[in-house]
């Protein structure tokens, strides 16, 4: 059955083409990921990180671009910061906030503001972290002291940075779906065959059918929760009859950005306390050491995994409280002739969707926080670092950007059986 739809696909010729062009996309990404920076020194880069666990678990999050100092050290972080930030700008500029309510226009220009903002933030979040990496190798990855090799390394890193940000966008103009959501589920799904290969060659395997069913258990948790939504009734109003609908809000409001937020700030006091730590003075080495105690992710305590846990539901939240605009949506359907029935129009109406989304942001928040937190957990309860098949934070992205791709797909396919009879 799987086999006959899949053959199904690839004989639309639309969407053969746009699937072969993000495997050949994908594969440029690939070999970008494996190019280091000229000047650079990779010798040590493999015993700092697996002597530095934050900086690994760090370098996960920027999909182990600092594995080998590659020339896309930075993945696309700048640029989802910059994506970010015009999000939460727009909150404060009533220009940027209107720009998002005209459509194709608007994003147009969005987007163009988006790519001036990765330019600045690439540059100088390169330059942060080659003197992070310099600083735990003892200086020996690159002589900062000479500015021309530091300010080409920069160059160069934020030249492949932008690069990277138009190959993105080059695949979802010509791919099957958006080019940095699929470039992330296709890297974090290549990983997988050495993951599996790692276990059976330990010979651990009632380790790892306890993990593959955890996996997928984990996997049908978050298809539950990236699918379920809360049906809100609606009555329109007509000249002679009543029109019943529904508006839905989603429990996955905030996808990934609260932990993206959360990793932030909850690292920083780790990687700031490595650095401390190394100091000569006795107060900053001092305050490097009680850094490392309490947010060490090499051993995490429990003060750092409640801490963790809080920011990402906090994060939730916050997100959540600036994207989902109550009072427009309450007006939007006051303007449409639409109430919800025993729920009085305007301010009636956006305190009680902001209840029922602070509600179902409380399900998803606290979801996200405990698959945050659970590699931590296990590693408290069990005193060894495991973790499922796939690290169960980018599992919401996995399911959430394939749901996306087989809608588009099914659709498609649609699409072409109606053209047949036309």
């Amino acid at each position: 059955m799987i086999l006959k739809s899949i053959k199904s696909v690839f004989e639309v010729k639309d969407i053969r083409k746009k699937i072969i062009a993000t495997l050949v996309l994908i594969l440029v990404y690939k070999l970008l990921a494996v190019i280091p920076v000229p000047g650079v020194d990779t010798t040590w880069l493999a015993v700092i990180m697996e002597q530095q666990k934050g900086l690994s678990f760090f370098s996960a999050l920027m999909w182990w671009g600092l594995s080998n100092f590659s020339i896309i050290l930075m993945w696309l972080s700048p640029y989802i910061n910059a994506v970010i930030i015009i999000q939460l700008v727009g909150v404060i500029i009533p220009k940027i906030w209107d720009l998002q309510k005209e459509w194709e226009a608007g994003q147009r220009k969005i987007t163009k503001m988006t790519r001036w903002l990765t330019l600045p933030l690439a540059f100088v979040q390169s330059y942060w972290m080659i003197v992070l990496l310099n600083t735990l190798a003892g200086g020996s990855i690159i002589d900062i002291s000479n500015t021309s090799t530091v300010l080409m390394a920069m160059t160069i890193i934020t030249a492949w940075t932008l690069f990277l940000m138009w190959l993105g966008e080059v695949m979802t103009e010509y791919g099957i779906w958006n080019g940095i959501s699929v470039i992330i589920t296709a890297w974090v799904l290549s990983s997988v065959p050495g993951v599996i290969m790692g276990h059976i060659s330990a010979w651990n395997y009632p380790l790892f059918v306890w993990l593959l069913l955890a996996t997928l258990l984990i996997i049908y948790i978050i298809i539950k929760f990236t699918e379920w939504n809360r049906r809100i009734p609606i009555i329109y109003t007509r000249t002679w009859r009543e029109e019943k609908s529904y508006f839905p809000i989603r429990v996955n409001q905030a996808w990934m950005i609260p932990i993206i937020f959360a990793v932030s700030l909850v690292t920083f006091p780790s990687i700031l306390g490595q650095i401390l730590s190394r100091s000569t003075g006795e107060t900053a080495s001092q305050i490097g050491n009680t850094l490392l105690t309490y947010f060490d992710l090499g051993n995490p305590t429990w003060i750092f995994i409640i801490v963790y846990f809080l920011l990402v539901l906090g994060f939730a939240f916050f997100y959540v409280s600036i994207t989902f605009n109550t009072d427009q949506v309450a007006e939007n359907i006051q303007k449409r002739g639409g109430y919800i029935p025993g729920i009085r129009p305007w301010t009636e109406t956006a305190e009680y969707l902001a209840k029922v989304s602070a509600h179902l942001n409380l399900f998803w928040g606290s979801f996200l926080a405990f698959i945050a937190v659970l590699p931590y957990i296990m590693w408290k309860i069990m005193w060894q670092s495991i973790d499922f098949i796939i690290s169960a934070a980018w599992l919401i992205i996995i399911v959430s950007v394939i749901l996306d791709i087989v809608r588009k797909v099914d659709s498609e396919m649609k699409m072409f059986d109606y053209s047949k009879f036309k």
